[in-house]
């Protein structure tokens, strides 16, 4: 793991692409900060609020950071040599995951004087501001985690950019995504039955057997088609419920705005965070040794 570790770092800093993520983390929040903080909008001691809008930040920074992370390896077949190599496919995961959330974790340090800063002017509430540094640090990290998995699945760095920054977005406008959900049975059969679809593509990639994936999909298929038939208003909020565990803007606002400790959020964050790892590991075994 450490090999791999260090050769992505001297990758990423040995050119300006390490630098770069870096600065557009920073530009972005300072960017919010002045508005916010500096600029009137909310006092000095609320710097979570600039961390809340810093966010967008991960809309670029983190497909562009994890199109290259395994579909490069793939495309110029240096994957081969990682897969025959004497280290395992975790380490491999964990290398390389390391290193781009060191590259997140690095503006997360400096962040971490602004309230310092911001106290010799005013009462800061550190518990809310380094609690909301957390928050963005691990948010960050899941999105990386989800986006290296993608990487996982395609030798191409575009195809892979384009399902991360779609899966980043949906992730940050899932909350008025659920608005304009209808709350209906029918509505929501319609949208679960697109969520097989995918799912059954997903075991397809998965697995390289189209009998296996469509086992799995007609098997939930028919689920969902018996809930909707013997009773159908359990899918009339069942839609919403599961769209909600994706809204990220709702999971951490207690924490941004209000200065609340959720320690269920940073659980949600930690466990989405090591199940992708784990299915990354697992993609790559199952090309190892396909």
């Amino acid at each position: 793991m450490g090999s791999v570790y260090k050769k992505e770092m001297k990758v990423m800093f040995s050119g300006m692409m390490g630098f770069i993520f870096i600065a557009v983390i920073l530009l972005v929040v300072g960017l919010f900060m002045r508005v916010y903080n500096l600029g009137g909008a909310y006092s000095l001691s609320s710097f979570e609020y600039s961390l809340n809008g810093g966010i967008w930040a991960y809309l670029v920074v983190v497909p562009v950071l994890t199109m290259r992370s395994m579909a490069e390896e793939t495309k110029s077949r240096t994957d081969q040599l990682l897969f025959t190599s004497p280290i395992s496919m975790a380490d491999i995961v964990l290398g390389k995951y390391l290193a781009m959330i060191t590259v997140i974790g690095i503006p997360c340090l400096v962040f971490c004087f602004y309230p310092l800063i911001f106290s010799a002017y005013g009462n800061v509430n550190f518990l809310a501001s380094y609690a909301g540094i957390l928050i963005f640090f691990l948010l960050g990290a899941m999105l990386i985690s989800i986006g290296l998995f993608i990487s996982t699945l395609t030798d191409s760095q575009i195809i892979s950019a384009v399902i991360s920054f779609v899966v980043v977005l949906m992730a940050l406008l899932m909350s008025s995504i659920i608005s304009l959900v209808e709350s209906s049975s029918l509505a929501s059969m319609a949208a679960f039955t697109v969520v097989v679809a995918l799912v059954t593509l997903l075991v397809k990639v998965m697995t390289k057997d189209w009998t296996i994936a469509l086992i799995v999909g007609i098997v939930l298929e028919v689920g969902v088609l018996a809930l909707f038939f013997i009773d159908s208003t359990i899918l009339e909020t069942a839609l919403s419920s599961l769209l909600g565990s994706f809204a990220v803007f709702n999971m951490i606002e207690n924490i941004l705005f209000d200065g609340l400790i959720d320690l269920t959020v940073y659980f949600y964050f930690i466990t989405v965070t090591v199940m992708f790892l784990f299915l990354s590991v697992q993609s790559l075994e199952k090309r190892r040794w396909s």
